[in-house]
């Protein structure tokens, strides 16, 4: 292993023995194998397996998914009530699971940077741990790709995770899941006119990932059966970007969402908006009254991301023919709409992070990233006091989006830009390029703890630091 005092997840993915040494030293974590007592039954089982997608006709990904299936399967869990969970990797290749967005220990988080343990092919893990907060979450790889577009999140290894609580999002008649996702990636120049296609408006010099494929849920656009709806009828949509470095603006025409909560938790403020932005990693949950009879298209607003897949039908009963899309008017996402207008509470201490790319090093296609100057695993850990209130100014010094997330702790939205605001939680925040936010936590949940960009390419290329708790 590289000499440094962080791990190296490239050279740690590598070493197949490292896994299987990791997951035998965790305390609260059990490795089954021959001559290990059986444990109880779990609650949930969950095989890591190289799968075959039928996402069109004539279209057919070979991936790696959960049980055979993408997404996952849908696991519904209980706010304070302990659960575990059995991972079998019969991957080729060391794997790990992250239950993203909860507030649980380090070692169950599933990010071998905090020290949870990779699952060595042919090995199973027990994953114990009491979730909270309640809402919308979910679960997904958390293993490096690098250059090997076929592993992390490129994959199909995420699903649904939901932690029920007291949250209460009112009747609705029907309850969907839809995890929007992008398939064979491959490396893209980084040319004027991929800048101009891309979602993310990327500015930098290296190379980046294209994809010839999106789908919602495991089907492209018209492949998949349609959602079936009734006039009248409110619909709770629960809406996942699962991509690895694609974000999304989705509408339905005619049609608004009215957004309840965001990565899972209740928003302040509750409104209706005719498009839906969604970083990668972020979660919405919304209402739609159906009350516009016809056929149409729930969808990407770029035509290119329709015609790549991106997209679901929307069928009325009774009605039948072409689905319809109209293009919404223009209108620029503000997080700042679903929050309180007044400040958020004073921070205990200010923490200043500017992220910069350096362009691509050592013969890489791709270019690293930088915290404070620093790429990882070569960075200053910022250290934590318990019961502090935390406010990260997040600087985005370069031309493309990032979403920031960060790991076992929720944050408030206290400022974008000049906009002060309070009482919007998340756990991933979108950075615009040159835009500056401000997230405010409180440092409640002792343990090493990660922050780093939701895109594969950038956490996979220095990305990302750690958050460690003073003693």
């Amino acid at each position: 292993m590289a000499q440094s005092k962080h791990l190296d997840r490239r050279q740690f993915l590598r070493d197949g023995s490292l896994a299987l040494g990791a997951a035998s030293l965790a305390p609260h974590l059990v490795r089954a194998t021959v001559g290990i007592a059986p444990q109880p039954k779990p609650d949930y089982s969950l095989k890591i397996q190289h799968t075959s997608l039928d996402i069109a006709p004539g279209v057919t990904i070979k991936t790696t998914a959960y049980n055979g299936q993408v997404p996952g399967p849908i696991l519904r869990i209980k706010e304070g009530v302990p659960v575990t969970i059995d991972v079998t990797n019969a991957s080729a290749n060391p794997d790990i699971v992250h239950w993203h967005g909860l507030a649980i220990d380090s070692l169950n988080d599933g990010a071998m940077e905090e020290g949870s343990p990779m699952i060595a092919p042919g090995a199973q893990l027990r994953y114990t741990y009491t979730p909270r907060p309640s809402g919308t979450r979910w679960y997904h790889t958390h293993a490096g790709a690098g250059s090997d577009l076929s592993l992390g999140t490129y994959s199909g290894q995420f699903g649904f995770l939901m932690v029920e609580g007291k949250s209460d999002p009112g009747h609705y008649d029907q309850e969907l899941f839809l995890a929007i996702h992008h398939w064979e990636p491959s490396f893209v120049p980084m040319v004027m006119d991929m800048r101009a296609a891309s979602a993310n408006q990327p500015l930098t010099t290296g190379s980046d990932v294209g994809y010839k494929y999106a789908t919602i849920n495991s089907h492209m656009l018209g492949a998949g059966d349609p959602i079936k709806v009734k006039q009248g009828q409110r619909v709770l949509l629960h809406l996942l970007n699962a991509s690895a470095t694609e974000n999304v603006v989705l509408a339905l025409p005619g049609h608004s969402f009215k957004v309840l909560a965001m990565d899972g938790n209740p928003v302040p403020n509750p409104s209706a908006v005719e498009v839906l932005s969604l970083a990668v990693a972020e979660r919405v949950d919304a209402v739609v009254e159906m009350n516009n009879s016809g056929v149409w298209i729930l969808g990407s607003t770029l035509a290119d991301a329709r015609k790549m897949g991106l997209g679901i039908v929307v069928e009325y009963a009774g009605k039948s023919g072409a689905p319809v899309w109209n293009d919404p008017a223009p209108v620029k996402w503000d997080y700042a709409q679903f929050a309180a207008a007044t400040p958020a509470a004073a921070p205990d201490e200010t923490v200043t992070l500017t992220f910069h790319d350096i362009g691509p090093q050592k013969g890489s296609k791709f270019d690293t990233w930088t915290i404070n100057n620093k790429a990882w695993p070569d960075v200053d850990p910022i250290h934590l006091t318990a019961g502090k209130r935390y406010r990260f100014v997040l600087r985005n010094g370069s031309g493309d989006q990032h979403p920031i997330h960060l790991h076992r702790h929720t944050f408030e939205v206290a400022q974008i830009a000049q906009k002060t605001m309070s009482g919007l939680r998340k756990d991933v925040i979108n950075l615009l390029p040159l835009q500056t936010v401000a997230v405010d936590f409180i440092a409640d949940n002792p343990g090493d703890t990660l922050l780093h960009c939701h895109q594969q390419l950038h956490m996979d290329y220095g990305f990302m630091t750690i958050l460690k708790y003073t003693a």
